[in-house]
């Protein structure tokens, strides 16, 4: 039901994109950690995996040993895709025996992607070989891994929601953004990132150093 990849800029950021039938998708399956890395957990989703694997990653596991230990010691691991990227680059995938449908899993340099559910296996390859070869900033080019994906055939029927999420160093999440339910949802992601990123800098400021922050523009702000 979904397809998602995780990345990085090689430059302390890390990202999150995906897709799904299923609403509201982002809010299960994006998990991310400052200086840690990426996860994404899918298929028959619990959530808690993403929290586990990043857990690992924080204690010094690479990405194949996290997934590794998550995968020995979670029951009901069958039911689950994992996508695994660490502050180093390096990638895991897992897609256990009840993976939903035609699945498959895609790598490149900076970027590793996971899908289940799909038209054809060769779709989380197509997103990354689109992530490597985007230039701008990392939303931009999961962006364009999204829009890859779709153009290699997506999930064998629609998708309805979409989101991209991004840490970079900060302490929270300083792109997040989702489409819950839409009949094109990652149209309507590339819609909210152009209003986004503009402003996407102020807003680390504001949380940062609020006195060095610029005004808001709107009704009521009179600095």
């Amino acid at each position: 039901m979904t397809f998602s990849i995780a990345a990085t800029d090689a430059a302390g950021r890390f990202g999150i994109a995906v897709t799904s039938s299923s609403p509201a998708v982002a809010a299960r399956c994006a998990h991310l950690r400052d200086g840690v890395g990426a996860v994404s957990s899918q298929n028959i989703t619990d959530p808690r995996l993403g929290t586990a694997l990043l857990d690992a990653l924080s204690a010094g596991a690479s990405a194949e040993e996290a997934l590794t230990a998550v995968v020995r010691d979670s029951p009901g691991i069958d039911y689950r895709q994992l996508v695994v990227l660490d502050s180093s680059g390096g990638t895991a995938v897992f897609s256990g025996v009840h993976t939903l449908g035609t699945f498959g899993e895609g790598r490149g340099p900076h970027s590793v992607a996971a899908g289940n559910m799909l038209s054809g296996p060769g779709v989380p390859q197509a997103m990354c070989e689109a992530f490597e070869a985007a230039d701008g900033e990392l939303e931009s080019r999961l962006l364009a891994a999204l829009r890859a994906g779709l153009a290699a055939g997506g999930e064998a029927g629609p998708v309805c929601s979409a989101g991209i999420s991004v840490v970079s160093g900060h302490g929270w999440r300083d792109t997040d953004l989702r489409v819950d339910w839409h009949e094109d949802p990652v149209a309507e992601l590339g819609r909210l990132l152009d209003v986004w990123l503009p402003q996407r800098q102020d807003y680390v400021v504001r949380g940062l150093d609020p006195a060095a922050s610029v005004g808001y523009g709107v009704a009521g702000d009179d600095r």
